[in-house]
């Protein structure tokens, strides 16, 4: 009995250590070409990113939860026309915007989602009230709208999404190129707890009604505090089919790999053999953050309470 037992615990992977708190966010991802930026405008996003990381940081440093962090750093974009997310929003083939965003909490897998919504300010914060408020996951259309209002969610006029810069992208309908950006934050706090938070204005120039792997608890946005928390970018119509967040907590959990070789696996092996364009930023239970990629570029912001920060745009 004395042998088996001294054999079980020596084959025992060894607890890592574990920062105190760690976050990481993005604000979209895709094939870009950096001679098209500007110094400028690459200085604008790396503000933006650095404001939204700031939020954090100060957040998480004071003791606030994972759940509050992610829900304001995702805000803070929301408001942000750079990105592809509530203010920043794209217009449909029909010029409407048609808003998503899911959060999890990594305690207890609880989640919530809206979809198709194009009237709530702040998408993120209607999906926490899915999440606390009601039974249900994911509400989308005039039924999220209204249970979002009836719970203290602002609404808005449909005009305030307006902004001149997706207007004119959608009449040159440049979304064929590719160009991505969903917002998304990921984060460990000092309790052990993760969470994960994603929100966006879709695909540029879609019809139909489509809804892409945002909302799709398990494909845009996971968090599971046995493995990782997860946020997506890119394609979503493959990170639905891969299951993309759920995946890369799957493989950690079931095969005993690192968040780091989980991610590749999924970004840069399943989704590239599939043209499944974007990224993923990740933090796993211990605090080690991962921003993985199989485009050329991911607007990125990442810090942990031992000082390692950064903020980068290209690969």
């Amino acid at each position: 009995m004395f042998v088996l037992i001294a054999m079980f615990i020596s084959c025992q992977t060894p607890e890592q250590p574990k920062v105190e708190w760690a976050i990481a966010l993005h604000g979209g991802a895709g094939n870009m070409d950096s001679t098209k930026f500007s110094a400028n405008d690459i200085k604008r996003y790396e503000d933006s990113l650095k404001a939204a990381l700031t939020i954090g940081k100060m957040a998480l440093s004071e003791g606030q939860p994972a759940l509050d962090v992610v829900e304001m750093v995702v805000r803070n974009l929301e408001d942000n026309p750079l990105f592809n997310a509530g203010k920043g929003s794209v217009f449909t083939n029909d010029g409407r915007n048609e808003l998503d965003a899911a959060i999890m909490d990594g305690r207890d897998l609880n989640a919530g989602a809206v979809a198709g919504v194009g009237d709530i300010r702040n998408p993120i914060s209607a999906a926490r009230v899915v999440m606390e408020k009601s039974p249900h996951v994911l509400l989308v259309g005039k039924g999220a709208s209204l249970y979002s209002s009836q719970n203290g969610v602002e609404l808005v006029d449909s005009t305030y999404f307006y902004t001149e810069k997706r207007w004119q992208i959608l009449q040159r309908t440049l979304q064929k190129a590719g160009k991505n950006g969903t917002v998304g934050c990921v984060v460990l706090d000092k309790y052990g707890n993760l969470a994960a938070a994603t929100s966006t204005g879709g695909m540029n120039n879609k019809r139909y009604g489509r809804v892409g792997d945002v909302p799709i608890i398990g494909a845009g946005t996971y968090a599971n505090n046995k493995t990782c928390a997860v946020s997506a970018t890119g394609h979503g119509e493959y990170y639905i089919r891969y299951t993309v967040a759920h995946d890369i907590s799957a493989l950690m959990e079931y095969k005993g790999v690192s968040l780091s070789e989980a991610a590749h696996e999924v970004v840069n092996e399943k989704l590239s053999n599939e043209a499944g364009n974007g990224g993923i930023i990740a933090v796993d239970k211990y605090g080690n953050i991962t921003l993985e990629m199989n485009s050329t570029g991911m607007f990125r912001a990442w810090a942990n309470a031992n000082g390692e920060e950064g903020v980068a745009i290209f690969k």
